[in-house]
């Protein structure tokens, strides 16, 4: 069975940078999105970033744009999520999510897809 397992957080001073790690495992990953989401405490769990099956496309929230940049492996198992110029509204639970390559291109709805880590905590804070 597919299996994702998040590493990376952690707690960062505002300003700072993390990177977080998603790695695949047990299925077959051809035509597959990767996406990164998040929910704080008391909200929804909101999309982040996303990137197609090639890597060629990616797309981001309004929030992060210009500071997280999500990467794939050409393997097409693991994916990545560098988080620069963090800021204290970035804390959140952040988990990896797996869904079709057509669903990168519907909509950033959580429900698209089927998939998902366990999620890693990251604190923004002085």
């Amino acid at each position: 069975q597919v299996k994702l397992v998040e590493t990376g957080g952690g707690l960062v001073q505002p300003g700072g940078s993390l990177r977080l790690s998603c790695a695949a495992s047990g299925g077959t990953f051809t035509d597959t999105a990767m996406a990164w989401f998040r929910q704080a405490p008391g909200k929804q769990r909101e999309y982040v970033a996303g990137i197609t099956w090639n890597g060629m496309t990616t797309y981001y929230s309004d929030s992060v744009k210009g500071r997280f940049t999500i990467s794939r492996d050409t393997a097409k198992t693991t994916s990545d999520l560098q988080m620069n110029s963090l800021k204290p509204e970035d804390t959140a639970v952040y988990y990896c999510a797996l869904g079709s390559n057509a669903a990168f291109f519907r909509s950033t709805s959580q429900y698209e897809y089927h998939y998902w880590g366990q999620g890693t905590q990251v604190t923004v804070s002085s």
